[in-house]
């Protein structure tokens, strides 16, 4: 399949997704009128008040998040060549969620905006960690990411777990964060997360290139004239930055980066003419899908995004460990 007509099918899939999910609720709403409400809002109607002012930023975060983590999921599986590599590995989830609890233990944050901005602070310093840590003497090839990076979160969890444990305040705030959740954000978060993950995603998109020539191995991709170790670490700063937003505005969310970069591969190839495209349209796509399908099943009440999220990946996952062309790689 073309890697055109797969990004313009997970738009397709996004879009509808996305109506769906601003029209289900403890109030749910016909489609007509949350269509309505979009093109000619009405302040005095109070479906049209649910709609755009609380239904509408989880919709949006939702599709910048998946978007986002889509994106960083390619990125980080073609930077360290293992097809089941997601941001985790720079330690990004470790890192975030390391400053959110330290923010509410001894800072006393509690306002979901606030740790946007903490959990971002702490996935750029664990990901430098991780990057010094694997560098350390000799240039930072992908086998030694992936080690340093789950050295170093293996050691920051360790660390938060020892704060939780001795701070029940913080307990009880941290764990509705770190299941990953869209609800309860409003556009102030959503704000505070577009630039970065515009810059990152325009980085990404400027990286085709190199990381086409990468993938041809590290000789050829020098007699091509492409800047490896370069290449490399605007990789990983680009995955950083578009990780980081992503789990400082909705927490730790597992699967979607690394099955909508799976799913792009299946379907368009490794070309990243496609892949970063594909990725980006596929993520937000599966994000906003999983969250509508959350809030379906459990009706009139909701299931946190993260769990959903994982329920919908997690056979993806399943079918990838399987998979004859996985075990060849």
């Amino acid at each position: 399949m073309k890697g055109a007509t797969v990004t313009a099918a997970a738009l397709a899939v996004a879009i509808t997704a996305s109506l769906i999910g601003l029209a289900l609720g403890s109030n749910p709403l016909p489609l007509p009128v949350v269509i309505e409400a979009l093109v000619s809002y009405d302040a005095s109607s109070s479906d049209h008040l649910v709609v755009v002012a609380s239904r509408l930023p989880r919709v949006v975060l939702g599709l910048i998040v998946g978007a986002a983590l889509g994106v960083s999921g390619a990125l980080m599986q073609s930077l360290t060549r293992n097809p089941l590599g997601d941001p985790g590995i720079l330690g990004v989830n470790a890192g975030a969620s390391a400053a959110v609890v330290i923010a509410i233990a001894y800072l006393g944050v509690t306002g979901v905006a606030q740790y946007t901005w903490f959990a971002y602070l702490g996935a750029a310093l664990a990901a430098v960690l991780v990057f010094l840590l694997g560098s350390a003497g000799r240039s930072a090839g992908p086998a030694r990411i992936a080690l340093a990076g789950t050295a170093a979160g293996l050691s920051i969890t360790a660390l938060t777990q020892m704060v939780l444990i001795s701070n029940e305040t913080a307990f009880a705030q941290f764990r509705y964060w770190a299941v990953g959740s869209l609800q309860g954000r409003g556009f102030d978060v959503i704000a505070a997360i577009i630039p970065p993950v515009a810059i990152g995603l325009v980085g990404a998109l400027a990286l085709i290139g190199p990381l086409n020539s990468l993938a041809l191995g590290d000789d050829t991709a020098r007699a091509l004239g492409t800047r490896v170790g370069a290449t490399r670490i605007a990789t990983a700063i680009v995955c950083v930055v578009l990780a980081g937003a992503a789990t400082a505005a909705a927490g730790p969310i597992a699967f979607v980066g690394l099955a909508a970069a799976h799913i792009v591969r299946a379907l368009s190839g490794d070309d990243h003419r496609w892949l970063i495209p594909g990725s980006m349209a596929v993520g937000a796509a599966v994000l906003v899908t999983a969250d509508a399908i959350g809030r379906a099943i459990v009706a009139p009440s909701e299931l946190q995004t993260g769990i959903s999220a994982a329920l919908l990946g997690s056979p993806v996952f399943i079918a990838l460990v399987r998979s004859r062309k996985l075990a060849a790689r």
